[in-house]
C-alpha cells in the first residue's frame, strides 16, 4: 500500500458513511491524520471505530458555521496545518417544482453549498500552501433529473466553486477539483429511493443506463478524490471528474 500521504492532515467531511467514509478509510490507509465529520455522535464513534489508522470524530452539522470552528478548533489542538480538504458533507431530498419548500429549498443549500464554502474558507489559515481541495458535486451538475432541482442547483453551484476559488487562490498554489459521482451504492442513495425492493428496482433500472452496465462503488470514487489530492494531479486544477461510468457523457 502507498504512503504518499503519510502524516499529511487530511479533513473529511460527512465521513461517517458513504463515499466519505470510503475516502476517510483509504486516506488513513496510506498513513494520514484524518479527521473526520458526522452529525450524530453514535455513527461518528461506530466509523472512528472502522477505519484502521490516524483518526479522529468531530460531531458537527456543516451547515452550522460553530460546528466548523470546533471543527478546526480540534484539529489545531494536534497539528499546526492542514493538507487536504475533501468538502464532501451533503444530501437532499426529492422536491418536484410546484411542490418545493422554503424548508427544503433552505436546508438543502444551507447543506450542500453554506456548508462547502465555509468549511473550505474557515480551513484557509491552516490549510498549507500548495495544498489541495476536493469538493464533492454529482452528475446532476449537469444533467436533468425529475424533482431534483433544487439537488442539482447546488451541485452546480459546488462545481462553479472549484472554477472560481483557483483564481482566488492562485498566489498560494492550493488546488482546487471537483468530484462528481454518478448512481453509487451508499446507504444514503438507498433511501432516497425508498429502500429495500424499491431501491433495489430502481438501482437496476438505472444500471441499464450507465455504459459501464453498473452501479459505482464508494472505494471508487474515494480512488478518485486521493488522485485529484495527490502529487500525481499536481497540474490538474479546476476541473471536474466524472466518476459515473460513463453516464454523464452520453
Amino acid at each position: 500500500m502507498s504512503q504518499q500521504f503519510n502524516n499529511k492532515v487530511v479533513i473529511v467531511t460527512g465521513g461517517t458513511s458513504g463515499i466519505g467514509f470510503a475516502t476517510a478509510k483509504a486516506f488513513a490507509a496510506q498513513g494520514a491524520c484524518v479527521f473526520i465529520t458526522g452529525r450524530r455522535q453514535s455513527t461518528l464513534d461506530e466509523a472512528v471505530s472502522r477505519i484502521e489508522g490516524k483518526v479522529t470524530g468531530v460531531r458537527g452539522d456543516m451547515s452550522q458555521l460553530g460546528d466548523i470552528d470546533r471543527l478546526y478548533d480540534a484539529v489545531q489542538k494536534q497539528h499546526n496545518h492542514i493538507d487536504v480538504v475533501f468538502a464532501n458533507a451533503g444530501g437532499g431530498e426529492f422536491a418536484a417544482l410546484g411542490a418545493i419548500t422554503e424548508a427544503h429549498y433552505q436546508e438543502t443549500f444551507d447543506t450542500n453549498v453554506k456548508g462547502v464554502l465555509f468549511t473550505v474558507q474557515k480551513a484557509l489559515p491552516l490549510l498549507r500552501d500548495g495544498g489541495s481541495i476536493v469538493l464533492t458535486s454529482s452528475t446532476t451538475s449537469i444533467t436533468g433529473t425529475p424533482a431534483f432541482s433544487v439537488y442539482s442547483a447546488t451541485k452546480a453551484a459546488v462545481r462553479s466553486f472549484a472554477r472560481n476559488w483557483i483564481l482566488d487562490l492562485k498566489e498560494r498554489r492550493i488546488r482546487v477539483n471537483a468530484v462528481s459521482p454518478g448512481v453509487t451504492e451508499t446507504a444514503g442513495l438507498n433511501d432516497l429511493f425508498g429502500g429495500g425492493d424499491q431501491a433495489e428496482g430502481t438501482k437496476a433500472w438505472l444500471a441499464e443506463q450507465i455504459p459501464a452496465g453498473r452501479v459505482g462503488q464508494p472505494e471508487e470514487i474515494a480512488k478518485a478524490v486521493l488522485f485529484l489530492a495527490s502529487d500525481e494531479a499536481s497540474f490538474v486544477n479546476g476541473v471536474e471528474l466524472f466518476v459515473d461510468g460513463g453516464q454523464a457523457q452520453i
